[in-house]
């Protein structure tokens, strides 16, 4: 097919990183998305009928030193399945990408391909699953088939110190590449709630955002202020001095 021509730039760096993306890119274990991946790229949707598709599956891109972390739910079907790159050229990566520039992260607001100059600041962008789902809605199956790359970019990211997960889905899914990792929870377990904030015993803190999605910004449920509040709080951690005190109970901010 004809998405096949297009290339990923390399991973300066970090060899773990590229080896991680290769591995990525080259994964066909999920005969479902497999189907709904290729089959988008090939019929595509009017507005796009001129454009090469991607079609495959989407790495993480950033700072490979990079002590911030934000995992999505997976590539949108034409957005990063069209596009090689997350959260580019869709409705939730204009609203993540604004955010990440207001607050110091990310060197322009915008992203619409990826060679449009985009470059993140200590920040690194992956998602929970690789491949766009059918309904934006992955099964339980395919989220643990994934798993382990998310464990794998965690463990790459040697300076990572505060993780924000957008939406329940990639919340969760932290949470549980956290625990294979040995990480030690706090107690109770890490629960989902927008700008929710929980330290980790490893000197991590991890964040809780609504996802930038339509469903959530065109009802008002994710405001642009909201969002902005949620990276706030992880240039705050990230510009403090001091170790977060674990004490193995959660820390919430609402």
């Amino acid at each position: 097919m004809a998405h096949g021509r297009l290339k990923l730039p390399p991973e300066v760096g970090c060899p773990a990183l590229e080896q991680l993306r290769q591995d990525i890119v080259t994964c066909r274990r999920c005969d479902r998305l497999v189907a709904w991946r290729e089959h988008v790229a090939q019929y595509k949707v009017r507005r796009f009928q001129k454009e090469t598709y991607w079609g495959k599956p989407v790495p993480g891109f950033g700072d490979p030193h990079a002590q911030l972390l934000v995992v999505g739910l997976a590539p949108a079907a034409h957005g990063a399945n069209r596009t090689g790159r997350l959260f580019t050229g869709d409705r939730s990566g204009d609203w993540l990408f604004r955010a990440l520039y207001r607050a110091g992260f990310a060197n322009q607001p915008t992203s619409t391909h990826r060679e449009d100059g985009l470059q993140l600041i200590n920040c690194y962008v992956c998602a929970a699953v690789r491949c766009a789902p059918p309904d934006n809605r992955p099964l339980p199956v395919e989220a643990d088939t994934c798993l382990p790359f998310l464990i794998r970019e965690m463990d790459a990211l040697s300076q990572l110190r505060v993780i924000v997960a957008l939406g329940q889905f990639a919340f969760d899914q932290t949470v549980k590449a956290l625990q294979q990792q040995g990480k030690r929870l706090p107690k109770p377990k890490p629960r989902f709630a927008h700008n929710a904030r929980y330290e980790l015993e490893s000197g991590i803190t991890l964040l809780g955002s609504y996802h930038p999605s339509q469903q959530n910004t065109l009802t008002g449920r994710l405001t642009e202020p909201m969002l902005d509040a949620v990276f706030a709080t992880a240039r705050q951690q990230l510009e403090s001095r001091v170790e977060p005190n674990y004490d193995g109970q959660a820390t919430r901010v609402v």
